[in-house]
Parts: C-alpha cells; sequence; structure tokens
C-alpha cells in the first residue's frame, strides 16, 4: 500500500474550484511519478465514470475513480480542500478528495487494497485524522495504514492499530474495520438477532461497492442486528456460503449493475436500491427489510425484481426500463457487430467484392495466397454476423430476467433468422422471451420444484412459448416488415437518404451519448445484421455525425481559445483524438459547461455531416473505429470531406454563440463565465 501512495501524491492545500479541476490537479501528480502515461485520456476516463454516476459522498467525501489503460500501476492521490468541491454529494461540497487509479487489467491483490480503503472511508476517526494531518508524509500514512491507532481504536470500530493493512502491504484478515469484523457476540436462542444479507455492487467496483458494505454491516451493529455482505466488485466475488443465505431473515442489494446470481436470495423480504442508497440511508434499508418481513412481504421464488427492473431510481417508469432492456441486447451485439464487420471490410479489401464467392477454407486454402487470407478472414467475419441477431434477443431477454432468459431469448433470436426476420424479429423475440420468463417466475411452485426452476423448468417452457409465437403467431408479419425497411433503405436516394441522414446527424450529436444518440446508433448498427447498401450508408453517416461533436470542439479551442477556460482548452486537445475516434462523449464537458451553445452548434454540425454522407453514398461496414477505419470505407475522401464540412459548421457556431455573449464582467477572466450564466448553464 505504502508504494500506491506516497507524500508527493498528496496535496493539503488543494485550491480547485471545481471537480474536473481537481482531478486534473491530482492526476498531474501521477504524471510526474509515471504513474499515468496520458493525462488527458485518463482524465477522459475519470469523466466517463462520473457522468456514470456522481462519485460525491456524504461526510465530505469525493472519490473520482476509474479504470483505464493510460495507468501503469494502481495509485492513489490524496487533497484536501478548505473551500470544498462539488462532487454531487446531497449534504454539500467535499473536502477530502481521493483519486483512485487502477491499470485495466489490475489483479486481484491490487483491487481488494483499493476497495478496503474505500471502506475505510466510512469510519469517522479515519477522516477525522486525514482533516487534521498536517503534513503530506502524515496523511500518506494514514492512508497507507502505517499510523499507530490508541488500542482501544479496535473496540468501538475505529481504524486497527496498523490500519486497514498489514506491514507488507496485504489487507487484514478481519478487514479494515476491527469492530465490523468480529464475530458478533452469541445471543441468547430465545433472542435471535434478525439476520441480513446483502449484495453491493457499482459499475467500476472500486468503490461504491465496499463503502455500501461497510455502512450496512456498521449500521446493522448499531441496530443489533447480523448483517452479511456480499461484495461483488472489480476483485470478484465470493459468494456468501448457501447455509447464511437460507437462514437469512431478509435481503438488501443496493447496485448499479444486474446482481449475479440473484436467484440464490429468491423468497425472502427484499429490499432493491442503488449503491448509493446502502452508502447514504442504511439504517432505513435496514429498518425496511424489518417492516417487510413483519408484514410478511417475501418475494416469490425466483421472481425478484430483475437486474433492470432494480436499477437505477424507483421512480424509473417501463418506458426507461424498455429502453434499458433494449440497450442491454444491444450492447452486448456490438462487440460481434464490430469483430465481424471489419474481418467482412478486410476481406473485401484485400480480396475484392468477389470473394463472397470464394469457396470454404476449411477446404480450399493456400498459405502463401492473399486471396485465401482474405476469404479467411470473410468467412469467420461471416459466421460472426451470424450470431447477432440470436445474441441481441437472448441480452434483451437477459437484462430483463436474467440467466433463465437466456435460452428462451437466444431460441427466438434463431427462430428470427430463420424465419428472415432480421433485426426486428430478434427484438420482438427478445421482449417475448424476456416477458415469458417473468410471468412463469411469478407462478408460486413448491420448495421442491424451486431448484430446478431455472435451469430446467422456466427455459423449456419460455421457449415453447417463444418458438409458438415466432413461427406461427408473429413471425411472418414482422419478417414483412423488416423486408419492407430493407428495400426502403436499399432504395434510398436523393433528397430522401440527404434528410435521413441529417435526421441521423441531429440524433447523434442532441445528447452525446445519451438515450437519442443510442438510439440512432442502435438503428445503425441493427441494419448490419442482414447489410445492404442501404444500411451501410446509414452506418457511414451515423459514425460521421458521432465524431463531430468533440474535434468542433477540439477546433473551436485552437481557433479562439480565449473564448473557453483554461480547463476547457486543455479538455479540447483530448477532445481531437476522441473524436477521431468515434467517441462523441469527448464533447460531454463543454456541453456540460454551457449546453445552450454547444448542444445546437453540435446538432448542426452533425446534420450537416450526416447529409453529406448519404449524399456522397459513403458505406461502412464496421459499427466503430472512426479514422481509423477509413481504408474500409466507401468514397473514403468525400466521407472526410463530410467530416470537415461539419466540424468546420459546428466550431464556427460555437465560436459565433460564444462570442456573441455579453462583455465579462469586471473581475472575470477571460474564457470564464460569469458567475450568473455560470449557474444557468449548469441549471440546463
Amino acid at each position: 500500500m505504502s508504494r500506491m501512495i506516497t507524500a508527493d501524491l498528496v496535496d493539503l492545500d488543494l485550491s480547485a474550484g471545481s471537480k474536473e479541476a481537481a482531478a486534473r490537479s491530482l492526476a498531474e501528480r501521477m504524471v510526474a511519478l509515471g504513474r499515468v502515461t496520458d493525462l488527458d485520456g485518463f482524465l477522459a476516463d475519470v469523466a466517463a465514470r462520473e457522468a456514470q454516476m456522481p462519485t460525491g459522498l456524504d461526510g465530505g467525501i469525493g472519490i473520482p475513480h476509474c479504470r483505464s489503460a493510460h495507468v501503469t500501476a494502481p495509485t492513489l492521490a490524496f487533497g484536501r480542500s478548505r473551500a470544498g468541491i462539488d462532487f454531487g454529494a446531497a449534504d454539500g461540497p467535499a473536502d477530502l478528495i481521493f483519486l483512485i487509479a487502477a491499470p485495466a487489467g489490475a489483479d486481484d491483490a491490487h483491487l481488494t487494497i483499493l476497495s478496503s480503503l474505500a471502506r475505510q472511508l466510512m469510519n469517522e476517526d479515519f477522516t477525522r485524522a486525514l482533516r487534521s494531518a498536517s503534513s503530506a508524509s502524515e496523511a500518506a500514512a494514514l492512508i497507507a495504514g502505517e499510523e499507530p491507532e490508541p488500542e482501544s481504536a479496535e473496540a468501538d470500530g475505529s481504524v486497527d492499530a496498523d490500519g486497514p493493512f498489514r506491514a507488507d502491504g496485504s489487507v487484514d484478515a478481519d478487514g479494515p474495520v476491527g469492530a465490523v469484523a468480529a464475530a458478533p457476540s452469541p445471543a441468547p436462542a430465545e433472542a435471535a438477532p434478525f439476520r441480513i444479507v446483502a449484495v453491493t455492487s457499482c459499475p467500476t467496483g472500486i468503490a461504491h461497492t465496499y463503502m455500501a458494505a461497510e455502512a450496512l454491516e456498521k449500521a446493522g451493529e448499531a441496530a443489533g442486528v447480523e448483517v452479511v455482505v456480499e461484495t461483488q466488485g472489480s476483485a470478484g466475488f465470493t459468494r456468501l456460503d448457501p447455509a447464511v443465505v437460507e437462514a437469512a431473515d431478509g435481503v438488501i442489494f443496493a447496485h448499479d449493475v444486474p446482481v449475479r446470481e440473484k436467484e440464490r436470495f429468491a423468497g425472502k423480504p427484499t429490499v432493491d436500491v442503488g449503491v448509493k442508497a446502502g452508502i447514504n440511508r442504511p439504517a432505513e434499508l435496514i429498518s425496511e427489510v424489518r417492516v417487510k418481513a413483519e408484514r410478511g412481504e417475501f418475494t416469490a421464488p425466483a421472481g425478484s425484481p430483475t437486474p433492470v427492473e432494480s436499477a437505477g431510481e424507483p421512480t424509473e417508469g417501463y418506458g426507461t426500463k424498455l429502453r434499458n432492456w433494449l440497450m442491454s441486447g444491444v450492447s452486448y451485439m456490438v462487440p460481434f457487430v464490430a469483430a465481424g464487420g471489419l474481418l467482412i471490410a478486410l476481406g473485401f479489401a484485400i480480396g475484392g467484392y468477389d470473394i463472397d464467392k470464394a469457396p470454404s477454407v476449411a477446404e480450399h486454402f493456400a498459405w502463401g495466397q492473399a486471396d485465401s487470407w482474405a476469404a479467411l478472414m470473410f468467412q469467420i467475419g461471416g459466421l460472426a454476423f451470424a450470431f447477432l441477431v440470436p445474441v441481441l434477443a437472448g441480452y434483451i431477454a437477459y437484462g430483463m430476467a436474467d440467466r433463465p432468459g437466456l435460452v428462451p431469448g437466444f431460441v427466438g433470436g434463431s427462430i428470427a433468422l430463420t424465419i428472415d426476420a432480421g433485426f426486428l424479429g430478434g427484438l420482438a423475440a427478445g421482449l417475448i422471451a424476456g416477458g415469458t420468463v417473468l410471468a412463469v417466475q411469478k407462478v408460486k411452485v413448491p420448495a421442491a420444484l424451486r431448484g430446478i426452476m431455472p435451469v430446467v423448468v422456466i427455459p423449456l417452457l419460455a421457449s415453447i412459448v417463444v418458438g409458438f409465437l415466432m413461427f406461427l403467431v408473429i413471425g411472418k408479419p414482422i419478417a414483412g416488415l423488416q423486408n419492407a425497411l430493407t428495400d426502403w433503405l436499399s432504395g434510398l436516394s436523393g433528397a430522401n437518404a440527404v434528410i435521413l441522414g441529417a435526421l441521423l446527424g441531429l440524433m447523434m450529436c442532441f445528447d452525446l451519448g445519451g438515450p437519442v444518440n443510442k438510439v440512432a446508433y442502435a438503428f445503425a448498427v441493427g441494419g448490419l445484421a442482414t447489410p445492404n447498401e442501404g444500411s451501410l450508408k446509414v452506418m457511414a453517416a451515423v459514425m460521421a455525425a458521432g465524431m463531430v461533436p468533440p474535434l468542433a470542439m477540439a477546433l473551436a479551442t485552437t481557433v479562439r481559445g480565449r473564448l473557453f477556460t483554461k480547463t476547457e482548452r486543455e479538455n479540447g486537445k483530448a477532445a481531437w483524438v476522441l473524436g477521431a475516434s468515434f467517441i462523441s462523449e469527448g464533447a460531454i464537458p463543454f456541453a456540460a459547461a454551457d449546453p445552450l451553445r454547444v448542444i445546437p452548434a453540435a446538432m448542426a454540425g452533425g446534420a450537416v455531416t450526416g447529409a453529406l454522407s448519404m449524399a456522397f453514398e459513403c458505406t461502412l461496414r464496421a459499427p466503430h473505429g472512426g479514422i481509423f477505419v477509413i481504408p474500409l470505407i466507401g468514397n473514403p475522401l468525400l466521407y472526410l470531406l463530410a467530416i470537415v464540412a461539419g466540424t468546420v459548421v459546428s466550431a464556427a457556431l460555437v465560436i459565433v454563440l460564444k462570442g456573441a455573449r455579453k462583455s465579462a464582467p469586471e473581475g472575470v477572466g477571460a474564457g470564464e463565465q460569469p458567475q450568473a450564466e455560470t449557474k444557468v448553464a449548469v441549471a440546463a
């Protein structure tokens, strides 16, 4: 642990005024020590994680963190702010800021140490000591667990005498908090404590997962309740003993990603919330479980809310859930599209457009002939493409109903291919499969049958229902609709193609990776499942438009840097690479700071690029890659011209709109927004 944080990674007088500036200041210390290789790339990963969920916690703590390919070794940087920095916590700004950087392939030991620190942050004695530390070396020693504590510390739940880590850097077997890890005192048989099992998880699995676990354990100890937590984090997870789960009186799920093997906890009073609720109000969650137990509110066997139903806020409607279900399928399908599409494109590039007529490479392959290698890539890519619709349907059903939905979903997707229902058939099959499984799960069955329900009974019954509906009821109408859509895309030309390109460009740039952007992208990727000239044009237009916003912001900050803050100018440098790589989210920092000017300008440029790409009849078989797949694009020079045109239009509009602002009042630096205007931008 002492190698993860040193005095050089501590700033006890952090003067940053925003969370972005704070992350940059601490990250610069990591760069100086060689822990981070690319400052802007790393900060983009931090910002992407922050966009998923704010990292501010009650108690004045901010924990920006991410896993990144730009990190060479697991590293911690700590900053203490006098004024406080807003990280999105409900109780106000944070004065203790921990920047946690983990390599993309960090091993379990490192991630376990980072997660143990996250649990420590829930200990008031630990944070109090950090607030009173008088030197950087003292703070680094506290975080590394090298500062001795009074012997009484363990008895009241404070930090162990040698911190959460031993001298050799390993994690204490008892965990970072003595009283939490200590075995509870045996209670008299007539007054057995209420027992709760909990699962915590978050998207990154480094910090929130373990902080929620710590908060629940401490709240349970205070309430006289036994709480045992299964943390499903980056360091993997150890399944709770089935006997512990069986003996539990209630269950708490505090998670922002699907709970793995959720059926283990079925049939008990259950509270299902986001991971932050587990950190901020653990006592309320424990009380809620006890109330449900007293009322006899038990979940049906294997019928508890599914991962996607459970994710997000309790007020989410089924429209939001439906979008999440569909995006679940698309997200699992995209890697197949990417690998298959690139291989097919490479096959065409090397072997020409007659390569699809080549015989099977299993029977005819010449090691020294380029055409044989082209045929190999084309045929592998074709097989990868054959999985698109089944994977789409299977993982839509998985998003709705967890693992029991996989079999009927894949079966339905395969049927969709068999009857030529294509992408639309896959969507329908996935929704039908997931809905069927959810309906079967609501049926109460004897306890003796619960074990075989998710493995045998549910997949069998759901597959029969899905097969019947897809083959005999709705399959043919959907196939007809799919064929009509395919014919329409194939016949796109002239004004119709230009209008569609402009519309898709507007959607790609409207929310920069948000729901509208994802709808346009899913439409394009879905067309690759049954590729034709029209669907390849659509894919090209969508990718080109998605590259415009970050490229335009990069160009604007280069041409008129005085209109932007210092932080935005730095972000502009990274935006060149992000835009060129088709990462629309590279423009998010600019849109968040000034949405009323940046978003309309981005949409205008995206519409121009989308329209020109369609007008130039550019085509693309790969769903991603940016300029790095230009050699695989039809009409590549005109494609680049379309991207340049949209970038120039968008950058010019941003410059004009920002330049048209009223002059900044006296005292406001060049490129900085006046106080009132900043508030408007944030509110928007």
